[in-house]
């Protein structure tokens, strides 16, 4: 585990503003794809600042996006609502069991698995996001060895908060970290949490679950919220970064699933955190910003950690993202379409394989992508210029793809003919022949009225 100074004052623990990146504390250990600095979770503002020219890629401009970011600082600032602060421990005898809560009242049922990943036993420290009810949470969990025959020469447990939005938790990751470090060292003091508690406590839901202060669960990238305030938030330095250089060219497969609205699962053996920020990731390629677009289609929601206790509820989702540790949802395939091991991308659907296969337009902009990050990192290095990151390029570029793709087809619903033509097709960044599966399920989803035709020229 990384080892910090503990902190003297009660309270002192590190809290980010909601107009500045996350620090980047030491990687963790053992975790050799976890980003360096990738440690805060949440979203920056799509939004203005980007300048196309007909058949050329999508430019980025920093200040533009600068700018909306501190707009938004300035209208929008979301407030503390953590609803519950828990310990939870592995007892050699009972298993994951929760050892302390605040309030004592919270129904924290199945928390002791989702915050303490399966399979944690073999690594010294992880973080892992998840989602419980209308809640979300974050726990950071540490192992340390103990001489003693009792617990078996091991001491684990886990330090997790729960809030109604993912966005702000990463405010507490290092205060989580020194707490569970505490709790493994001296067991049974749980001052620094109550007051952290009462400090950040927000309502807690009453009778059949209906909160009496508390506002809906914003999904991150849901269509249509692109602008919503909760999408200002910094998110993990470094995150996106590590996840294009993690899938290479399958992060447009990804891409065309999201933006299917697609139930897309992720395994990965321990640790977990840093194929959490890939959930988050996958979330952001599905981001559209015109208006009208997606009324109807389901929301893409992050679940983040799922185990075995989540299967009932999965078996009612129509569309995620989640990720795993545990090998045996791979036999669940009832439960996903889209399933991912290492960077390998799969699905047992007959009518979405040909979505699995990269095609030229693919590389194409995947290419444009490539080029617009060494841009940016060359304009970095040069003019010394930090306002803007890979993160903003990285979700503006795929929301610039969306954009272009539903204007196109909104431009042909609205004509007299409605037929999409190759030339249409390649306007939106497409190939004509190699897309043609994925353009069929996207009119569906979205129901949109283009008339495709299988002799059309863009589909012969």
């Amino acid at each position: 585990m990384v080892k910090q100074p503990d902190r003297a004052p009660l309270l002192e623990w590190e809290e980010i503003p909601a107009d500045t990146p996350a620090s980047a504390p030491p990687p963790e250990r053992g975790s050799e794809s976890s980003p360096a600095n990738c440690r805060a979770l949440g979203s920056t503002a799509p939004g203005t600042g980007w300048s196309t020219s007909p058949g050329g890629p999508a430019v980025f401009s920093s200040a533009a996006v600068k700018k909306s970011l501190a707009t938004s600082v300035r209208e929008w600032e979301e407030k503390d609502q953590i609803v519950a602060v828990f310990i939870v421990t592995f007892d050699t005898r009972s298993g994951n069991i929760v050892e302390w809560c605040l309030p004592q009242e919270v129904d924290l049922d199945g928390v002791e698995f989702k915050s303490m990943a399966s399979g944690s036993h073999r690594i010294s420290s992880d973080f892992v996001y998840f989602r419980k009810g209308s809640y979300f949470g974050l726990a950071c969990f540490a192992n340390m060895p103990v001489e003693s025959a009792l617990e078996r020469g091991a001491r684990m447990k886990s330090v997790g908060i729960l809030s109604p939005s993912y966005t702000l938790l990463y405010r507490y990751m290092h205060f989580l970290e020194n707490q569970v470090r505490h709790q493994l060292e001296s067991p049974g003091h749980y001052t620094q949490l109550e007051a952290f508690y009462e400090d950040k406590k927000g309502v807690l839901p009453i009778g059949n679950g209906a909160a009496t202060s508390l506002q809906p669960v914003h999904w991150l990238p849901s269509i249509n919220k692109c602008m919503h305030p909760e999408m200002k938030i910094t998110h993990p330095a470094g995150c996106m970064s590590q996840f294009i250089k993690f899938f290479g060219e399958q992060i447009i497969v990804l891409w065309k699933f999201a933006l299917l609205r697609k139930r897309i699962l992720i395994f990965s053996p321990p640790p977990v955190g840093v194929v959490c920020y890939r959930v988050y990731c996958c979330c952001c390629l599905a981001n559209v910003s015109l208006p009208g677009i997606g009324v109807s289609v389901p929301e893409f929601r992050p679940f983040f950690y799922i185990n075995v206790a989540d299967i009932e509820v999965l078996e009612t989702e129509v569309s995620y993202v989640a990720c795993t540790t545990e090998k045996i949802f791979e036999e669940k395939k009832s439960l996903y379409d889209v399933y991912v091991d290492n960077q390998n991308v799969r699905t047992r659907h007959e009518n979405l394989q040909p979505l699995l296969r990269i095609n030229g337009a693919d590389r194409d902009k995947y290419r444009k992508l490539s080029e617009q990050r060494q841009m940016l990192l060359y304009s970095q290095e040069a003019d010394r210029d930090c306002s803007s990151n890979e993160e903003d390029l990285f979700i503006l570029f795929f929301m610039e793809q969306n954009n272009r793709i539903f204007q196109m087809l909104s431009e042909v619903s609205a004509s007299q003919d409605k037929t999409l033509t190759e030339e249409h097709v390649r306007g939106m960044g497409l190939d004509p022949q190699g897309d043609r599966s994925f353009l069929i399920d996207l009119l569906e989803v979205y129901g949109i009225d283009v008339m495709l035709v299988i002799d059309n020229p863009c589909c012969s």
